[in-house]
């Protein structure tokens, strides 16, 4: 793995995590939310973007993206 995967993968562990904190759920289920929803694509894909924002900024992201492809959560 290089090191950009490497930034990857730690960047996207840490907004589940955070995801999850926020939701009061497990970083298992908030994966599974994420992953059912396209939210772990939307990071993956736009990555080079997402990383230079906060969090916070992420998570809104997030909740907007997934609820377009069917999810229920928002802030």
């Amino acid at each position: 793995m290089n090191d950009r995967d490497k930034d990857i993968a730690e960047y996207i562990s840490v907004v589940v995590s955070e995801f999850a904190q926020t939701f009061s759920m497990s970083n298992a289920a908030a994966y599974k939310y994420l992953r059912k929803y396209s939210g772990i694509d939307f990071l993956l894909r736009q990555y080079d973007v997402e990383h230079t924002f906060s969090i916070d900024d992420a998570i809104e992201d997030l909740c907007e993206i997934c609820k377009r492809k069917g999810g229920n959560l928002s802030l």
